[in-house]
């Protein structure tokens, strides 16, 4: 799949207010991208100078449809939002935690992809990235609901990018363990910075890549994966 070039793209990355979203949103102004789009629940949390905010709640499908009628230029959407209730399974007292992950981690980035697969058809293809993370593959006890969504996610990448090809689009998985942001802080285990995880995704979608592994951790617990369990 041809790569997209950033210079002169009109992006919108969802969860674009802070953290890694803040990141993407700076790279993309580095790298000379037209118009920058972030969304947010609020967008007066948006603060980045030389950035659009858009309000925009991926878990309603409402607002969704109404962002993308409204942004018909964008030819690149990364698909950035997510959250993380650090819950277990079966051992939680309810499963309020992993629908919660599971509506917007999965079905929100659907919503999304769904929404915005015309627009990006219609704009020549252009690229689709979603944001996912080492525990697609592999499942940490306190974030066991998390991993679920995750493997979902990564599940649901791969098959937009069987669906998307016909039109062009490049779909980017991007995998990362635990990045430096609010989600990971009291993780102490050593964390890769924002900047570097949106760097190796934009680089990956000028390349024409699919897939990122953002840090060493992640590259050998892919590897692994057929291990014995």
């Amino acid at each position: 799949m041809a790569g997209l070039p950033i210079q002169g793209a009109v992006a919108l990355v969802t969860g674009g207010n802070r953290g890694l979203g803040r990141a993407f949103t700076r790279a993309l102004l580095d790298r000379g991208a037209r118009t920058v789009y972030a969304g947010a629940r609020d967008p007066g949390t948006v603060t980045q100078p030389g950035v659009v905010p858009v309000r925009l709640d991926i878990t309603d499908p409402a607002r969704v449809a109404a962002a993308a009628a409204e942004l018909g230029d964008i030819t690149l959407l990364i698909n950035n939002a997510g959250i993380s209730r650090t819950r277990g399974l079966v051992t939680e007292p309810d499963a309020r935690a992993a629908r919660a992950e599971m509506e917007t981690n999965f079905f929100g980035t659907l919503e999304m992809s769904r929404a915005f697969a015309p627009v990006l058809a219609g704009n020549g293809g252009g690229a689709l990235v979603n944001v996912l993370s080492v525990l697609s593959w592999m499942v940490l006890p306190q974030a066991a609901s998390y991993s679920v969504s995750k493997a979902a996610a990564w599940s649901l990448t791969n098959g937009i990018r069987q669906e998307l090809r016909e039109q062009k689009t490049l779909v980017v998985g991007v995998h990362a363990a635990f990045i430096d942001t609010d989600m990971a802080a009291r993780v102490t285990q050593p964390k890769i910075s924002p900047a570097e995880v949106a760097a190796q995704a934009l680089d990956a979608v000028e390349q024409g890549r699919e897939e990122v592994l953002a840090d060493a951790f992640t590259r050998a617990v892919k590897a692994g994966l057929s291990a014995p369990l």
